[in-house]
């Protein structure tokens, strides 16, 4: 699941996303309101998590950009205790949840695999590609019942390449996906990951092409 994490606390928002990325999820970060609205209406999100007070325009401002726009992406909104006022103006402009600051990280877990499955997202689901299986609850990639051992960054971006199989995946996007949007990392970061991915999945009838140029592209060999 790709989850939009959009808070101006980098400590917090970059704890957040590490939770989530470990947990198999796709997180990208921002930290201003008028950024978040740009990225929301160009790539989207399955989740959002948003704090009310950002700067630019406001995490309610950013709410109410969302439902014009006709997007029912579950919006979990992130309030300072004394912001009851928000809080139900948010719930009213259609936020579906929300919590008070300071949270615990699994609260926030449970939250959303709530709001997974009232919204029926793609929270634990399984997918075969050749002759591997991956578990994205578990975050494993199984060949024939065993568990591959396949490091946390190259999970990311088999799971970038399989969300978008078949099709190009730029260099950047993968980056994004791997470390967050608007991390200092450059795009060749994701080099060395993408080769030693390949050579994992080479032996299972799957491989990733490079459009040189362009990006990479999961492929299944018939």
């Amino acid at each position: 699941m790709r989850i939009a994490v959009i808070e101006d606390n980098e400590t917090l928002a970059n704890a957040i996303a590490y939770r989530l990325r470990d947990r198999g999820h796709a997180a990208d970060v921002l930290h201003d309101g008028d950024e978040a609205d740009a990225f929301l209406a160009r790539d989207g999100a399955d989740l959002v998590v948003l704090d009310i007070n950002l700067p630019g325009r406001s995490g309610l401002e950013v709410l109410r950009g969302i439902r014009a726009r006709g997007d029912g992406s579950p919006v979990i909104l992130l309030t300072a205790r004394s912001d009851t006022s928000d809080r139900v103006a948010g719930l009213d402009m259609g936020a579906d949840d929300y919590l008070v600051k300071p949270f615990e990280m699994d609260e926030l877990e449970a939250r959303i695999r709530a709001l997974s499955r009232r919204k029926d997202l793609d929270y634990g689901a399984r997918e075969s590609f050749g002759a591997l299986e991956f578990d994205r609850a578990t975050r494993q990639v199984m060949a024939r019942g065993t568990a591959l051992d396949i490091p946390r960054r190259e999970l990311a971006v088999l799971e970038c390449l399989l969300e978008r199989r078949g099709r190009i995946v730029p260099k950047s996007q993968l980056t994004d996906h791997v470390y967050g949007t608007g991390a200092d990392v450059d795009d060749t970061a994701v080099e060395p990951h993408v080769s030693r991915l390949r050579r994992r999945l080479a032996d299972h009838g799957v491989s990733i092409k490079t459009a040189r140029g362009l990006g990479y592209m999961l492929e299944v060999k018939g």
